[in-house]
Order: structure tokens, then C-alpha cells, then sequence
């Protein structure tokens, strides 16, 4: 039986499918890239979900604004020393989601963005050049040549 705690990983593998199918089943170019779209999507949503925590908060420092940070900061040394003590001391109830697999998803995004774009450019070259986008179609044209 599925759970909702592994709803996430149902969409994934779904969504995976559906990329993976389109990709291998269809001969038009843009078919293709709108596959391996929503492919790399699966995967980048994969690494958020598994990267958040129920109950988990970014990895800022919380509490300084309890011990009044900002106007002891100004102060002395021993001030700074002080709160930053009591921070950590507040720190060690606090449950934190590691922001590395959002970040690098945040980077997978903009890649995928640009090598989409860069493929769709690609599409309309070959437009112009073979006057089609099917695949078998510019297979045969090659063959034919």
C-alpha cells in the first residue's frame, strides 16, 4: 500500500515514465526535447523532495533576534561572544533541511533551460535544412544522399 509519505516518489517515477516514453516513442525532434524535459523534471524534483525535512528550516541561525543580536552586535566583543553562545545554545533544538541539493537543483534548472533552448534552436536548423522535424523522415534524406 502507498503512503502519502511516498507521494513524491510516485509523481517521480511517473513523471520519469512519461519522459522516458516520449522520448524513445516519438519521431518529431520537439516531441523528443518536451520528453527529456519533463525527465530532468522528475529527477529535480527527486533530489528536492528527498532533500527537504519535515519540520526542518533553512540553516540560518535562529534566536538572535530573541537576545536582541542587533543592538549587542554593535556593542563590544564580549557582547558578540555572549550571543553567540546563547545562539548556539538555541541552535541545537532547531531541525535544519540541507540546502545543498536545492541549490544544486536551482543550477540543474538553469542548465536545462539553457539546453533546451539550445536544442530547440538545433530543431529549427534542421527545419531549415531538411524541411522536416521527423526523425525518420531526415533519416531516409540521409540515407537517400
Amino acid at each position: 500500500m502507498i503512503t502519502l509519505g511516498h507521494f513524491n516518489y510516485v509523481i517521480v517515477i511517473v513523471l520519469m515514465m512519461v519522459g522516458f516514453y516520449v522520448l524513445i516513442s516519438q519521431n518529431n525532434l520537439v516531441k523528443k526535447v518536451v520528453g527529456l524535459n519533463i525527465f530532468q523534471t522528475s529527477v529535480i524534483i527527486f533530489y528536492v523532495s528527498a532533500g527537504k525535512i519535515i519540520g526542518g528550516t533553512a540553516p540560518i541561525l535562529i534566536g538572535m533576534e530573541e537576545h536582541g543580536a542587533a543592538e549587542e552586535l554593535a556593542g563590544a566583543g564580549e557582547a558578540v561572544a555572549e550571543v553567540a553562545s546563547q545562539a548556539a545554545e538555541s541552535v541545537g533544538e532547531v531541525v535544519y533541511s540541507n540546502p545543498l541539493p536545492h541549490v544544486l537543483m536551482l543550477t540543474a534548472i538553469v542548465v536545462g533551460v539553457a539546453t533546451m533552448s539550445m536544442a530547440l534552436a538545433i530543431i529549427v536548423r534542421i527545419r531549415e535544412a531538411y524541411g522536416t522535424i521527423e526523425d525518420d523522415e531526415i533519416t531516409l534524406m540521409d540515407l537517400e544522399s
